[in-house]
């Protein structure tokens, strides 16, 4: 994995007040990258479902405990082919996540909460979980659209 490629890293608390930083960075990114303006939102969105997920249940809504957010453009398998993308890790120390529970609620369940998920896989092309090293790990991936004036 190189590191040449990190576009920006960010080292938080696990304190909500903090969301409006990591959305307000990832948004003027995102666009910088070229994404449509939904696709911007949706990322954020992403993003957002995913951290507040961190704060609330790997860190039990402990306010004062580290998140790792890297933002990377890579190359990602898309239609067969490699293409160009935007990578987003979010990392935590917190307790290990029950993967039984990675399914989300069924969307015809009328009441709040247990949507984040459904809301990340909707708008990401590739999420996936692992823990390593005593972290947990969530990878978002957004494929970048060439512009014809060789933009992204």
């Amino acid at each position: 994995m190189s590191r040449g490629n990190v576009l920006l890293k960010m080292k938080l608390r696990s304190d909500p007040e903090m969301l409006g930083v990591v959305r307000a960075a990832l948004l003027q990114l995102s666009e910088k990258l070229g994404l449509a303006e939904g696709d911007c939102r949706a990322v954020v969105l992403a993003v957002d479902e995913g951290l507040t997920n961190i704060i609330r249940h790997a860190y039990g809504g402990n306010t004062d405990k580290p998140i790792e957010v890297r933002f990377r453009r890579i190359k990602a398998a898309g239609d067969g082919v490699k293409q160009n993308a935007f990578e987003i890790v979010l990392e935590d120390r917190g307790a290990t996540v029950n993967r039984a529970k990675l399914c989300g609620r069924a969307l015809d369940e009328v009441r709040p909460g247990g949507l984040g998920l459904h809301f990340i896989r909707e708008s990401m092309d590739k999420v996936e979980f692992c823990r390593k090293k005593g972290r947990n790990q969530l990878r978002l991936v957004k494929m970048l659209q060439t512009t014809p004036h060789g933009g992204t």
